[in-house]
């Protein structure tokens, strides 16, 4: 059960680097543009970096932005782990 909540983890953020432009005929890389905040979710738009065009969007969640930040602060939690001396 734990592999498949590991496995699960690796996908749950995807962003994309490089998408299929239709104006520059090609797979070019892209820069992501936040577009809007809302109360439930987040919009963004890829940006061809070649011709600043719009090819391609993303939306986040509310409960995937919460669950995402919970995971990075127990990532970080887990690497700054001080030892405790049981000494007075």
């Amino acid at each position: 059960m734990a592999l498949v909540v590991i496995a699960m983890r690796q996908f749950e953020n995807f962003t994309a680097s490089t998408l299929y432009c239709d104006k520059c005929k090609a797979t070019m890389p892209v820069r992501e543009r936040l577009l809007l905040v809302l109360p439930d979710k987040e919009l963004y738009d890829y940006l061809c970096t070649g011709c600043a065009s719009s090819v391609g969007s993303r939306e986040v969640t509310a409960g995937e932005k919460m669950m995402t930040q919970a995971i990075a602060a127990q990532q970080a939690r887990r690497g700054r782990q001080v030892p405790i001396s049981l000494h007075s």
